[in-house]
Protein backbone atom coordinates (compact mmCIF):
# COMPACT_ATOMS: atom_id res chain seq x y z
CA UNK A 1 0.00 0.00 0.00
CA UNK A 2 1.60 3.11 -0.53
CA UNK A 3 1.59 6.07 1.16
CA UNK A 4 -1.58 8.18 -0.67
CA UNK A 5 -4.01 5.02 -0.09
CA UNK A 6 -2.77 5.09 3.23
CA UNK A 7 -3.77 8.33 3.37
CA UNK A 8 -7.03 8.10 1.97
CA UNK A 9 -7.78 5.26 4.28
CA UNK A 10 -7.18 7.58 7.50
CA UNK A 11 -9.56 10.40 6.24
CA UNK A 12 -12.45 7.51 5.90
CA UNK A 13 -11.86 5.83 9.34
CA UNK A 14 -13.32 8.30 11.47
CA UNK A 15 -16.36 9.07 9.49
CA UNK A 16 -17.10 5.53 9.12
CA UNK A 17 -16.74 4.66 12.72
CA UNK A 18 -18.78 7.65 13.90
CA UNK A 19 -21.94 6.61 15.96
CA UNK A 20 -25.44 8.42 14.86
CA UNK A 21 -26.48 11.86 16.72
CA UNK A 22 -29.24 10.38 18.13
CA UNK A 23 -27.24 7.77 19.68
CA UNK A 24 -24.68 9.73 21.18
CA UNK A 25 -27.43 11.39 22.92
CA UNK A 26 -28.85 8.31 24.83
CA UNK A 27 -26.71 8.47 27.75
CA UNK A 28 -27.42 11.86 28.19
CA UNK A 29 -31.04 11.36 28.73
CA UNK A 30 -30.44 8.32 30.49
CA UNK A 31 -28.76 10.49 33.16
CA UNK A 32 -31.60 13.29 32.92
CA UNK A 33 -34.33 10.51 33.72
CA UNK A 34 -32.98 9.08 36.50
CA UNK A 35 -31.75 12.43 38.24
CA UNK A 36 -35.28 12.98 37.84
CA UNK A 37 -36.75 10.19 39.14
CA UNK A 38 -34.18 10.43 42.15
CA UNK A 39 -36.17 14.28 42.35
CA UNK A 40 -39.16 13.16 42.52
CA UNK A 41 -39.01 10.18 44.79
CA UNK A 42 -37.05 12.62 47.60
CA UNK A 43 -39.61 14.95 48.07
CA UNK A 44 -42.04 12.40 48.29
CA UNK A 45 -40.63 11.05 50.96
CA UNK A 46 -40.31 14.04 52.19
CA UNK A 47 -43.68 15.14 51.49
CA UNK A 48 -45.07 11.61 53.50
CA UNK A 49 -42.67 12.25 56.79
CA UNK A 50 -44.40 16.31 56.91
CA UNK A 51 -47.82 14.78 56.54
CA UNK A 52 -47.08 12.29 59.07
CA UNK A 53 -45.57 14.35 61.47
CA UNK A 54 -48.67 17.13 61.44
CA UNK A 55 -50.93 13.91 61.72
CA UNK A 56 -49.25 12.91 65.03
CA UNK A 57 -49.37 16.58 66.46
CA UNK A 58 -52.92 16.43 65.70
CA UNK A 59 -53.74 13.25 67.49
CA UNK A 60 -51.43 14.55 70.55
CA UNK A 61 -52.85 18.27 70.82
CA UNK A 62 -56.23 18.81 71.38
CA UNK A 63 -58.09 20.79 68.41
CA UNK A 64 -58.62 24.44 69.51
CA UNK A 65 -61.71 26.84 67.69
CA UNK A 66 -61.16 29.63 66.58
CA UNK A 67 -63.70 31.52 65.25
CA UNK A 68 -63.81 33.96 62.87
CA UNK A 69 -66.03 37.09 62.07
CA UNK A 70 -68.38 35.55 59.59
CA UNK A 71 -68.87 32.60 62.26
CA UNK A 72 -70.30 35.36 64.49
CA UNK A 73 -72.41 36.88 61.61
CA UNK A 74 -73.82 33.22 60.96
CA UNK A 75 -74.31 32.19 64.08
CA UNK A 76 -74.45 34.88 66.86
CA UNK A 77 -75.43 32.62 69.80
CA UNK A 78 -71.66 30.81 69.26
CA UNK A 79 -71.24 28.57 66.22
CA UNK A 80 -71.40 25.74 68.43
CA UNK A 81 -74.96 26.33 69.35
CA UNK A 82 -76.16 26.47 65.31
CA UNK A 83 -79.94 25.54 66.63
CA UNK A 84 -80.20 29.05 68.97
CA UNK A 85 -81.44 31.81 67.33
CA UNK A 86 -80.72 35.67 67.95
CA UNK A 87 -82.65 38.15 68.75
CA UNK A 88 -82.03 41.97 70.73
CA UNK A 89 -79.12 40.51 72.81
CA UNK A 90 -80.63 37.48 73.51
CA UNK A 91 -80.39 33.80 72.48
CA UNK A 92 -83.07 31.76 72.32
CA UNK A 93 -83.42 28.10 71.62
CA UNK A 94 -87.29 26.70 70.32
CA UNK A 95 -87.48 23.23 71.67
CA UNK A 96 -88.61 20.42 69.43
CA UNK A 97 -90.44 18.05 71.53
CA UNK A 98 -93.28 18.57 73.83
CA UNK A 99 -92.82 18.15 77.69
CA UNK A 100 -94.51 19.64 81.23
CA UNK A 101 -93.56 23.16 82.23
CA UNK A 102 -91.74 21.90 85.27
CA UNK A 103 -89.63 19.91 83.07
CA UNK A 104 -89.53 22.61 80.26
CA UNK A 105 -88.12 24.86 82.77
CA UNK A 106 -85.22 21.92 83.90
CA UNK A 107 -84.04 21.64 80.53
CA UNK A 108 -83.54 25.23 79.92
CA UNK A 109 -81.43 25.49 82.88
CA UNK A 110 -79.52 22.41 81.66
CA UNK A 111 -78.58 24.38 78.31
CA UNK A 112 -77.88 27.26 80.61
CA UNK A 113 -80.92 29.53 80.27
CA UNK A 114 -84.22 29.97 81.37
CA UNK A 115 -87.90 30.04 80.41
CA UNK A 116 -88.73 32.91 78.02
CA UNK A 117 -89.76 36.05 80.30
CA UNK A 118 -91.79 38.45 77.36
CA UNK A 119 -90.75 41.90 78.21
CA UNK A 120 -91.86 44.01 75.11
CA UNK A 121 -94.51 43.87 72.10
CA UNK A 122 -91.37 43.63 70.00
CA UNK A 123 -89.80 40.24 71.02
CA UNK A 124 -93.69 38.86 71.27
CA UNK A 125 -93.69 39.43 67.62
CA UNK A 126 -90.47 37.75 67.14
CA UNK A 127 -91.88 34.72 69.28
CA UNK A 128 -94.97 34.81 67.58
CA UNK A 129 -92.83 34.63 64.32
CA UNK A 130 -91.45 31.14 65.26
CA UNK A 131 -94.66 29.55 67.29
CA UNK A 132 -97.34 30.08 65.63
CA UNK A 133 -99.78 26.99 65.31
CA UNK A 134 -97.93 25.27 68.00
CA UNK A 135 -98.28 25.75 71.95
CA UNK A 136 -95.37 27.05 73.71
CA UNK A 137 -94.56 27.49 77.17
CA UNK A 138 -93.09 30.47 78.34
CA UNK A 139 -91.57 31.76 82.33
CA UNK A 140 -94.76 32.64 84.11
CA UNK A 141 -96.73 30.78 86.61
CA UNK A 142 -98.97 31.89 89.73
CA UNK A 143 -98.13 28.12 91.06
CA UNK A 144 -96.71 29.87 94.09
CA UNK A 145 -99.91 32.04 94.53
CA UNK A 146 -102.81 32.03 93.01
CA UNK A 147 -103.59 35.19 90.77
CA UNK A 148 -100.28 36.45 91.37
CA UNK A 149 -98.12 35.80 88.44
CA UNK A 150 -94.48 35.68 88.64
CA UNK A 151 -91.54 35.90 85.82
CA UNK A 152 -88.97 33.35 86.66
CA UNK A 153 -86.29 35.89 86.21
CA UNK A 154 -87.95 37.88 89.14
CA UNK A 155 -89.21 40.36 86.69
CA UNK A 156 -91.98 42.35 88.07
CA UNK A 157 -95.17 41.00 86.62
CA UNK A 158 -97.35 44.00 87.57
CA UNK A 159 -95.31 46.85 86.21
CA UNK A 160 -94.23 44.23 82.85
CA UNK A 161 -95.63 43.43 79.51
CA UNK A 162 -98.44 41.53 78.72
CA UNK A 163 -100.32 39.88 75.84
CA UNK A 164 -102.60 37.54 77.33
CA UNK A 165 -105.38 36.36 75.05
CA UNK A 166 -109.33 38.12 75.67
CA UNK A 167 -110.60 36.35 78.60
CA UNK A 168 -107.39 34.79 80.11
CA UNK A 169 -106.21 33.99 82.32
CA UNK A 170 -108.86 32.70 83.72
CA UNK A 171 -107.85 29.43 85.73
CA UNK A 172 -110.76 27.40 83.98
CA UNK A 173 -111.01 24.04 85.91
CA UNK A 174 -109.14 25.57 88.35
CA UNK A 175 -104.91 24.62 88.46
CA UNK A 176 -104.04 26.67 85.53
CA UNK A 177 -100.79 27.53 86.95
CA UNK A 178 -98.35 28.38 83.90
CA UNK A 179 -98.26 30.15 80.86
CA UNK A 180 -97.51 29.46 77.43
CA UNK A 181 -98.12 30.58 73.88
CA UNK A 182 -101.55 29.74 72.35
CA UNK A 183 -101.52 28.42 69.13
CA UNK A 184 -102.10 32.45 68.17
CA UNK A 185 -99.49 33.31 69.95
CA UNK A 186 -101.11 35.20 72.44
CA UNK A 187 -100.62 33.63 76.06
CA UNK A 188 -103.27 31.59 78.01
CA UNK A 189 -102.91 30.00 81.09
CA UNK A 190 -103.26 25.83 81.02
CA UNK A 191 -102.00 23.09 83.41
CA UNK A 192 -98.69 23.13 84.39
CA UNK A 193 -98.52 19.34 83.12
CA UNK A 194 -100.34 19.65 79.67
CA UNK A 195 -97.53 19.01 77.28
CA UNK A 196 -96.41 22.00 75.11
CA UNK A 197 -93.05 22.60 73.38
CA UNK A 198 -90.90 25.40 75.19
CA UNK A 199 -88.84 28.27 74.67
CA UNK A 200 -85.47 28.66 76.32
CA UNK A 201 -84.23 32.45 76.40
CA UNK A 202 -80.34 33.15 77.54
CA UNK A 203 -78.34 37.12 77.58
CA UNK A 204 -75.89 36.54 74.28
CA UNK A 205 -72.49 35.98 75.84
CA UNK A 206 -69.87 38.72 75.58
CA UNK A 207 -67.13 38.56 73.24
CA UNK A 208 -64.25 37.26 74.32
CA UNK A 209 -61.27 40.14 73.41
CA UNK A 210 -58.98 39.15 70.84
CA UNK A 211 -55.88 37.85 72.23
CA UNK A 212 -52.24 40.27 71.66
Amino acid sequence: MDEEELQDDLRQFPARSALPRCLRSFPAVYLTLFLTSLLLLTLSALALARVSSISSKLHQEPLERNFTDSDSFLFPCGADSPEWEYFSGHCYYFSLARTSWERALEQCRERGAGLAVVGSFAEQQFLMSRTRNERFWIGLSDRNSEGNWEWVDGTDYTSAFTFWKEGEPNDSGRNEDCAHLWISGKWNDVHCTFECFFICERPLAPKSPNPH
